[in-house]
Order: structure tokens, then sequence, then C-alpha cells
């Protein structure tokens, strides 16, 4: 028997579709944790299977840090402008511009952002969260180039 109250919870933290939640929590028996980590799963395989579309569309983004003495401009693409205007795109954007400032880096190399760790959320990368996000909006995501600046 389905947890509706699990259901619930995990659709609001994850963000992703009312029955795909479902679906991971009937497979994992409304075992919370391992839901998540099955929609964590799905993410990977979804992103590998969208890797190869276009992304012509997207924003650039830029976070300030409160010393004004640190700042990062991203440009975060996709595939329709549906998802670009979608304000949970936006605020994902402005998490990768925050993250791109607080890492120190001479070479702006997307890779090495990719790889970092999320600051919000130790124990997952930002290539993690991307994937994530692609499984939520189901399109392709990709990070295309960031810049930083410090005094």
């Amino acid at each position: 028997m389905l947890d509706y109250t699990k259901l619930k919870t995990l659709r609001e933290t994850s963000g992703i579709s009312f029955s795909l939640c479902k679906k991971a929590l009937e497979e994992t028996n409304n075992d919370l944790k391992a839901a998540e980590k099955k929609l964590a799963s799905w993410g990977v395989e979804k992103a590998s299977q969208k890797a190869k579309r276009t992304t012509g569309y997207g924003i650039i983004t830029s976070y300030v840090h409160h010393n004004k003495q640190i700042a990062a401009m991203i440009e975060l693409n996709c595939e329709t402008d549906f998802v670009a205007n979608n304000q949970d795109f936006q605020n994902l954007a402005q998490e990768l511009a925050m993250q791109a400032a607080s890492i120190k880096t001479d070479n702006e190399k997307v890779e090495e952002l990719l790889s970092t760790e999320y600051i919000r959320e130790p124990g997952k990368t930002i290539s993690d969260l991307i994937k994530e996000s692609i499984l939520k909006f189901g399109e392709n995501i990709k990070l295309n180039r960031f810049v930083r600046w410090s005094l």
C-alpha cells in the first residue's frame, strides 16, 4: 500500500513528477531514502539518454558575493524556452553561479566546476545536481561556460 505522506514529501523535496515519485516509492516498498536514491539513478540514466540533444535555449545569470569582492557569471543551456523561463531552472542557474563564485580557480573549466562538491549538499557534485534537474525537467541541461572574478 502506497504511503501518500511519503509521496507528498518525496514530491515536495525532489520537485520530480508525481508519477515518477509514486513509481519510485512503489519499487522501494515506501522506503523514502531508497526512493530518493532510485530517483537519482533514474536521473543519471535520463541524462545519458538526453546528452546528445541540442541545447539551443537557456539563460545567463550572475552572482556577486556580499563582500562585493567575488563574482561569477554562468551560461546554463536547455532545449526549450519553456524550461529556460521556468523559475526552478532559473534558481538552478543562480545556485550554479554561486557555486562558481565559491571555487578558487584560474582556468574556468566547466569540467572542474561540474566535479566540485555542491556547497549546500555535501556528498553531491554539481554534475549530480544537473542530472537531477534533467530528470525533473525532462530536457538536456548543460552548463556551457562560466567566468569568475575576485579582487
